[in-house]
């Protein structure tokens, strides 16, 4: 859903406190807040129930609640925190979020309703409820992934705080650690989506670690291999030294931040000329291999050839070389080479067949090749290495300047770019085959903006490091043949198989096999989560299974910022392994964020607390306001005030039904509350038999169903839910409410077949209004759908709940009845009584007189506002015994025009003759403008003596002259207004 934007997440599961969203990576939304992330599961295996133990029949039809609810009426106020937690506990104990809750297998088939599959990011209620209504079978898989960088971090954490390392208590204990703490800290994030309404199928809850996805890693990357898509190579990765773990491109994050350039003298062999060099890392020295130069550059172009000595190296000599790669504007113009810890560096150091130096050990600090400063933590040798180079005199000057810091977005530490032997997967080609779809068409982003930076990254896609130095993770299914080296390996799906590989191989059957001790990418698993989850590889080939049946899924929603950590990996290796997109659509959101737009963040103190929120305003109010308001792929300014708003437009949707269902419905016998169960659209016959009132809002009713369902259909969610509250609040309640006053009462000229017309017509735009509003706020709306006559449900349903209702416009091509001339005729009588409504604010009318009126009208409109003259008096407050309705024209309309009144022109062909003494009572009138009168005569008298006043005139600054002559003008003006008022008077 949205909004459940806010449940969003890159961030990972585990380091969030109790009282907010966890956030999971993969499958939520905005590290700025996302409404969170997804949950572990209860145990080690995530309720790791097998892919098809949901196709099982639901049970009986479940009216347990629904009976409680119906008991106990719509008392007080709208109180969420009373209702929303038990509604949820019933939906899921009656099994109403598995695919066949609404129908089975076999009805939805015959009905033509293909499944809707949804993977977990949170923000999918809206699309879920929405889909389910329509009559297809939904599955919302929820899950998350094991977060490996940030949940072994964590624990590491732990275990410093206890006074040891991850070395000290070994793999398998530390494994035992983090399950334990997976165990504490997951179950909290399943009830926080409990909480905000998410219709996920948890019978089916999975975790990239239980044994089934586990074994689903396995086979993708033996099956990478077979294809020759895997391969290990040294290349330079990013280097997180205080995870001790290569990262990818994607998890690195570059932020401006102030540092030093530092200028010194690169000595020539044998030479007191140098080469100044700049740097803002002089600890890589050590590392260099190489000064290069732009060929085009006069100032060294004779340097070119020559050996430098590399500073503070005990004599080491390094090339000067020349490439038009070096900025002959930057720094001084020459560039020290440094492959070993610099990307661009690597680069140049391949071109020119330049060594490669290692400098840095896993943790940061410098190593043996460092020569004196071996052990030294890296920012520590800088500030040693720059002392010594000032005392041998080689330093020229520091200046200030801004530079763009790598850094790990899990650990926030520094980056260090090294070479190091990894394990890599090949992207091109798979790269080239998820920009195709989206190319063709078979995998449609919205909004479509986001198709030309997906082709832009595909396009320039480099391989995937997937090692990852951590031992939280899915071991990388590789075997080491020998007791040592890492020349001949062995993938294999275990070990059992590496060992009969060895052996065809013609290796002994005793011969020692080590496993790999790297983890791969937690993205490599999350990237198979759409076919992982439903079966693969175990049921690939059954035409009978849940992944024949919901695989490819239907649409993929999450935020933007994930589009290639994961939407992009997710399409690459889905096309790869499966052949097929692993979903139609990419519904992407936006993040949200602070009020005045900014990320939200703790030392602000701009964070909202979901569950707070939830626990204050209810989770619709929530839920709304992250819908609501934005387009897709819009960030979403969060604020107290809009969730408020909307806590009062549940208030004003629970008044509407307790009038309903309290004051409408009370004397209406059993057999007509039976027979107003709202079961399908009004009949034309009946449509056509109603008044104008009735017809006008069935017709704005059945145009908002058309509208909505398509733009839900389109994924345009905020503008379809904005629809619903303008016509609930400024339709139903405001107009149509009202109305039905003159039908329901007597007092108000009601008679008893108006009454009866007007309860179907208030049930049924109610039901109909109930049910589109249902996915945007559904804990509300539940509740207040079972205190409506309703029709029985199918037998085939988990249970008698809207959420399980039919959606009201169930086939598109069968559109509800509408009538534009009752829609145009209607608007002129609201156009009417704004008018008089006006015209009695204008004139300062007490609120509870009522005055007299005359319109004048032609042909259908007359006969319009003849019928419904008693609404208008209702209405406008007017006096039922002096209003009257002539036809243009005639005598009386003559007349009319002829007494003292306020015309007011409301359309051409519709006018309304107020008569002034029945707006005023005249001597009060005059009273209140002579006091008026005198008022504004001391302040013009005292404006004008000040205006006189030479000494103000020629000290004051014209600007405040002039204001005041202005003031002085406008007093008049008001005085000249009340002074032709008396005289009207």
């Amino acid at each position: 859903m949205v909004a459940m934007a806010l449940l969003s997440s890159s961030a990972r599961a585990f380091n969030a406190p109790s009282r907010r969203l966890v956030a999971s990576k993969t499958f939520a939304v905005n590290r700025n807040l996302r409404c969170g992330s997804l949950p572990f599961s209860k145990s080690q295996l995530c309720m790791s129930t097998t892919a098809d133990k949901a196709t099982s029949s639901v049970s009986p039809v479940d009216s347990r609640y629904d009976l409680e609810n119906k008991a106990q009426g719509i008392i007080g106020k709208y109180e969420p925190q009373l209702f929303e937690e038990k509604i949820y506990k019933w939906w899921e104990e009656a099994g109403c979020f598995q695919p066949d809750a609404k129908q089975t297998k076999e009805e939805a088939a015959s009905n033509g309703r293909e499944p809707y599959v949804l993977p977990m990011p949170p923000p999918n209620d809206v699309l879920a409820r929405f889909h389910r209504m329509r009559g297809r079978p939904v599955l919302w898989l929820p899950g998350t992934d094991h977060a490996g960088i940030a949940t072994q971090l964590q624990v590491e954490k732990i275990l410093i705080a206890e006074g040891k390392t991850r070395e000290e208590v070994g793999r398998e204990e530390f494994l035992k650690r983090v399950w334990e703490y997976k165990e504490e800290q997951g179950g909290a994030i399943t009830s926080q989506l409990r909480s905000l309404g998410a219709s996920a199928d948890w019978t089916r809850e999975r975790f990239t670690m239980d044994a089934e996805n586990s074994e689903a890693v396995t086979e993708a990357f033996v099956r990478f291999h077979e294809k020759g898509l895997v391969y290990r190579g040294e290349y330079m990765v990013n280097w997180a030294p205080l995870l001790q773990t290569a990262v990818s491109d994607l998890e690195v994050e570059y932020t401006q931040e102030e540092g030093k350039m530092y200028f010194f003298k690169y000595m020539l062999e044998d030479s007191e000329e140098f080469l100044p060099v700049a740097t803002t890392r002089p600890e890589t020295v050590m590392g260099d291999t190489a000064v290069c130069v732009n060929p085009n550059d006069d100032r060294f172009k004779h340097l070119v050839g020559k050996n430098v000595v590399v500073p503070m190296s005990g004599g080491r000599t390094i090339p000067v070389i020349a490439d038009e790669y070096v900025d002959m504007e930057f720094g001084t113009g020459a560039l020290k080479i440094t492959p070993g810890h610099d990307p661009n560096d690597y680069a140049i150091g391949k071109k020119f067949d330049l060594p490669i130096i290692n400098l840095m050990n896993k943790d940061g600090s410098l190593n043996e090749n460092a020569g004196d400063y071996n052990g030294l933590d890296r920012f520590d040798a800088r500030e040693k290495i720059w002392e010594d180079m000032e005392s041998e005199g080689l330093v020229i000057k520091v200046d200030p300047h801004t530079q763009r810091v790598p850094r790990s977005q899990r650990g926030g530490e520094i980056i260090e770019p090294l070479v190091s032997s990894q394990w890599f997967v090949k992207t091109e080609g798979m790269g080239a085959k998820a920009l195709k779809a989206v190319e063709d068409g078979d995998i449609k982003i919205v909004p479509e903006r986001f198709n030309k930076i997906w082709y832009n990254w595909l396009e320039e896609i480099r391989d995937w490091c997937v090692s990852r130095q951590l031992w939280w993770g899915h071991r990388i299914p590789v075997w080491y043949v020998g007791e040592t080296g890492e020349s001949e390996y062995i993938v294999a799906r275990n070990e059992n198989d590496a060992r009969k590989q060895a052996v065809e191989m013609g290796h002994p059957e005793d011969v020692t096999l080590r496993q790999e001790e790297d983890v791969l990418d937690t993205w490599f698993s999350s990237g198979l989560w759409p076919f992982a989850t439903v079966g693969w590889p175990k049921n690939e080939n059954d035409p009978n299974s849940d992944f024949a049946r919901f695989y490819p899924g239907t649409c993929l929603e999450t935020g933007y910022d994930i589009l290639f950590f994961w939407v992009a990996r997710m399409a690459m290796m889905g096309i790869e392994l499966t052949g097929k997109s692993p979903f139609n659509v990419v519904y992407l959101h936006g993040l949200v964020r602070a009020a005045d737009g900014t990320k939200m963040s703790k030392t602000k103190g701009n964070v909202v607390d979901p569950l707070g929120t939830v626990a204050e305003y209810g989770a619709d109010s929530l839920r709304y306001s992250l819908v609501t308001g934005v387009t897709p792929g819009q960030d979403i300014p969060l604020n107290m005030e809009k969730i408020a708003a909307n806590k009062q437009f549940a208030n004003k949707l629970w008044n509407c039904c307790k009038f309903v269902s309290d004051n409408a419905l009370k004397d209406a016998s059993e057999e007509e509350l039976a027979a107003l169960g709202v079961d399908g659209s009004i009949s034309e016959i009946e449509f056509n038999s109603l008044p104008l009132p009735e017809r006008y809002i069935i017709s704005k009713c059945h145009t908002l169903v058309a509208d909505v369902t398509k733009e839900i259909e389109n994924y345009q969610l905020g503008s379809a839910g904005s629809k619903i509250y303008e016509f609930l609040w400024d339709q139903y309640a405001d107009w149509y409410i009202e109305i039905s006053k003159t039908r329901l009462y007597e007092g108000n000229g009601g008679t008893a077949e108006e009454a009866k017309s007007a309860r179907r017509v208030l049930v049924y735009i109610l039901d109909t209004s109930l049910r589109l509003l249902h996915p945007y706020m559904p804990f509300v709306t539940e509740q207040l759908w079972h205190h409506l006559p309703r029709k029985s449900a199918s037998e085939s349903q988990a249970s008698h709940a809207l959420m399980l209702a039919d959606w009201p416009q169930m086939n598109d091509d069968e559109p509800l009845i509408t009538d534009d001339s009752a829609v145009s005729a209607f608007e002129c009588f609201q156009a009417l009584t704004r008018s008089i409504r006006n015209a009695r604010a204008e004139y300062n009318v007490e609120q509870g007189k009522k005055i007299s009126a005359t319109v004048i009208a032609s042909g259908p409109l007359k006969d319009m506002i003849d019928a419904e003259l008693k609404s208008l008096v209702l209405l406008a407050k007017l006096d039922p015994d002096l209003v009257f309705v002539y036809e243009a024209g005639s005598e009386e309309a003559k007349e009319a025009a002829a007494v003292e009144s306020v015309q007011l022109v409301v359309q051409d062909g519709v006018d309304a003759y107020l008569p002034l003494a029945g707006l005023i009572d005249p001597e009060k009138e005059r009273k209140r403008l002579d006091r008026q009168a005198q008022k504004l005569g001391k302040e013009i008298e005292k404006l004008a003596g000040r205006l006189k006043s030479k000494g103000f005139v020629d000290k004051a600054p014209e600007a405040l002259v002039e204001k005041a002559r202005a003031e002085l003008k406008q007093l008049e003006d008001q005085a000249a207004k009340i002074e032709a008022s008396l005289d009207a008077l």
